[in-house]
C-alpha cells in the first residue's frame, strides 16, 4: 500500500470543533466486515450490538494540561511550550515542542505565570522543533506538578483554532481515565458515558483496560510514500495480568472482544504471544499497523473517523479493508459525519 492511496477529499467544515452535546449521543456508523453493510445509530445504541460475556477493551489513560506559555528572557517573545514526555524526575528534564522554534536556542530561560515562579533552561536541540528543557523551580517534585498543571492548558489538537474552554477540561478526557501521562486523548472513548458503561455491565459486557499514554507521533503526517518505511514514535504501553486474563478467557470462548480506539488495537497487538493470545507488557510500542495486517487479539473496533493519509486510517483499513473504509468514508462525508477528535464514530464489526 502507498500513502497516496489513503488521500481523500475532506471538507473543512467536517473537523470538528466542539464535542457533541452529550457523550453518548454523537452518531454512530455501524460496519459489518461480513455482510458488507453500513447502518447509521447514535452512540449509545452500541450497547445493541454486544452480548453477555463479551469484552471490550479500554486506553484508561489520562491527558494531562500539556500547552504551556512561556515568555523568553530580555526579548518577552511569548513562546508556546508543548510537554512531550518526562525525561529525568529528579532533574525535571523534559522533552518539548516549541513555537516558535527559530527564536530559542540552547542556553535560553522561559519564564512562565504571572509571578515567574516557574523558569525553563534549554539544554539540547533534539530536532528542528523539538528542545529539551530543565525546569527551575524551589519545591518539591509533588508541587512542581502541581505547578505545571496550574499553569498548563488542555493540549487540544492544533485544528481547533478556538482557545480551550473549561468545558475542555473533561470533555477532552474519557471518564474512566486514570493514569495520566497522554498528550492527547484516546478519541474512540470519549463517546462513553457512566451511563451507558453501567448500562454495558448490565448486560454482562466485561470490560478490561489497558494504559498507553498517547503521544504526538500519532498524528505526525507521513512523509513517504512507501508505507514500509515510515517510523512511529514510541508511547508508552502497560498491559495487566487482569486484563490478559479477560481478554483471553473471552476469546477461547470465541466471544466479542472490542477494541475501543487505535491505540487500544495498537497496544493489543503489540504484546502478542506465538499461540495468538494476549501478553502483559511493560515498556515502549512504536507498532505501525497498515494493510495488510492479521489481527491477532480484537474482532472488532470502535474508532472516530480519521484524516487523510494518517497512521490512523491506515489501521482502521487494515482491519477493515481498504475498499470497504473508502465507501464508508465516502458515505460519512455524503451523510455529514464529524470528523477528528471530537468526531463522531464507527463501529466495525
Amino acid at each position: 500500500m502507498k500513502l497516496s492511496d489513503f488521500n481523500f477529499e475532506l471538507p473543512e467544515d467536517r473537523l470538528a470543533e466542539f464535542p457533541a452535546e452529550n457523550r453518548d449521543e454523537s452518531r454512530l456508523m455501524v460496519l459489518n466486515r461480513k455482510k458488507r453493510t453500513i447502518e447509521h445509530h447514535q452512540f449509545k445504541d452500541v450497547i445493541n450490538f454486544f452480548d453477555e460475556g463479551d469484552v471490550m477493551v479500554l486506553n484508561n489513560t489520562k491527558v494531562f494540561p500539556a500547552r504551556l506559555f512561556g515568555n523568553k528572557e530580555k526579548t518577552g517573545a511569548r513562546i508556546e511550550v508543548f510537554l512531550l514526555r518526562e525525561l529525568n524526575e529528579e532533574q525535571r528534564l523534559w522533552d518539548v515542542l516549541v513555537d516558535p522554534a527559530r527564536k530559542i536556542r540552547i542556553g535560553n530561560k522561559l519564564y512562565f505565570g504571572n509571578d515567574d515562579s516557574l523558569v525553563a533552561e534549554v539544554i539540547d536541540n533534539t530536532t528542528s522543533r523539538g528542545r529539551t528543557l530543565r525546569f527551575l523551580f524551589d519545591g518539591s517534585y509533588e508541587e512542581f506538578r502541581k505547578k505545571l498543571k496550574e499553569l498548563g492548558e488542555t493540549p487540544l489538537p492544533k485544528y481547533i483554532k478556538r482557545e480551550p474552554t473549561a468545558d475542555d477540561k473533561t470533555r477532552y478526557q474519557t471518564i474512566y481515565a486514570k493514569n495520566e501521562g497522554a498528550v492527547a486523548a484516546p478519541t474512540a472513548g470519549l463517546h462513553f458515558s457512566r451511563h451507558l458503561l453501567k448500562r454495558l455491565e448490565i448486560k454482562g459486557v466485561d470490560l478490561a483496560e489497558l494504559t498507553l499514554h498517547v503521544g504526538l507521533g500519532t498524528f505526525n503526517p507521513v512523509e513517504v510514500e512507501d508505507l514500509s518505511k515510515h517510523k512511529m514514535d514510541s508511547e508508552e504501553l502497560i498491559i495487566e495480568q487482569n486484563a490478559v486474563d479477560v481478554v483471553n478467557a473471552a476469546k477461547a470462548n470465541k466471544r466479542k472482544i472490542c477494541a475501543v480506539g487505535t491505540t487500544v488495537m495498537r497496544g493489543l497487538e503489540s504484546s502478542v504471544s506465538s499461540v495468538n493470545t494476549l501478553n502483559t507488557y511493560r515498556g515502549w510500542t512504536h507498532k505501525f499497523i497498515f494493510p495488510p495486517h492479521e489481527f491477532a487479539i480484537a474482532n472488532c473496533m470502535i474508532t472516530n473517523f480519521h484524516t487523510p493519509k494518517s497512521t490512523l486510517l491506515m489501521m482502521v483499513s487494515a482491519f477493515a479493508d481498504p475498499d470497504f473504509i473508502k465507501e464508508a468514508y465516502d458515505v460519512a462525508v455524503k451523510e455529514k459525519y464529524n470528523f477528528y477528535s471530537y468526531g463522531d464514530a464507527m463501529l466495525i464489526l
